[in-house]
């Protein structure tokens, strides 16, 4: 564990290695799990600003759910997240022409058409952080439908923290960064 202002680092975000691979996984991370993106103070009101720009983008099923329930809700763990499609599918997932589940937002933020990319939970995916009140921990979480982004991570050499370079400095800032790249190398040499 290595410990950065107010965050504990686990070493799996220096030693493990991570690139998503897209045609393996078809984007499984947006559509599997029990709940909807962690989202951080300020962001259900980016989602409700972008919306109207987006809103032709989300499925029948998703529109329905955003009228209903709202771009965010509460969790059974008591946290804000985004609001999923039949308990599992994040209601700003689509599927590209070739069965790929993206983002509506990303893809929206890559053609220029709105200035935020996504929740910065999604952005910094496989990592996650928990706030515990004077620290905050920052963890790999590993999960089976993203073995094939270890395995492309392993034959790029790519280490999870250089993967996340630019999520993880907008999260923690440039110094916080800059002190996990200067930990990354001496960690490196000392394995040898």
């Amino acid at each position: 564990m290595l410990k950065i202002k107010d965050t504990l680092v686990s070493l799996d975000i220096v030693e493990r290695h991570f690139a998503c691979d897209l045609s393996h996984c078809m984007g499984a991370c947006c559509i599997e799990g029990d709940a909807g993106a962690p989202l951080e103070e300020g962001e259900e009101s980016e989602l409700k600003r972008i919306l109207p720009e987006i809103w032709n983008d989300l499925g029948s099923s998703a529109r329905v759910v955003i009228h209903e329930q709202g771009v965010a809700c509460v969790d059974i763990e008591g946290d804000t997240v985004t609001t999923i499609v039949n308990g599992k599918d994040c209601v700003f997932s689509h599927r590209d022409e070739s069965g790929i589940c993206k983002c509506a937002i990303e893809t929206a933020y890559r053609q220029g058409r709105i200035n935020w990319p996504k929740p910065i939970s999604c952005r910094l995916y496989p990592v996650r952080v928990k706030d515990y009140g004077e620290y905050k921990a920052v963890n790999y979480n590993r999960w089976n439908i993203c073995k094939s982004a270890e395995i492309l991570g392993v034959e790029k050499q790519i280490p999870i923290y250089q993967y996340l370079r630019e999520a993880l400095i907008d999260k923690f800032g440039e110094e916080w960064y800059a002190e996990l790249e200067i930990f990354a190398s001496e960690w490196k040499k000392s394995r040898g």
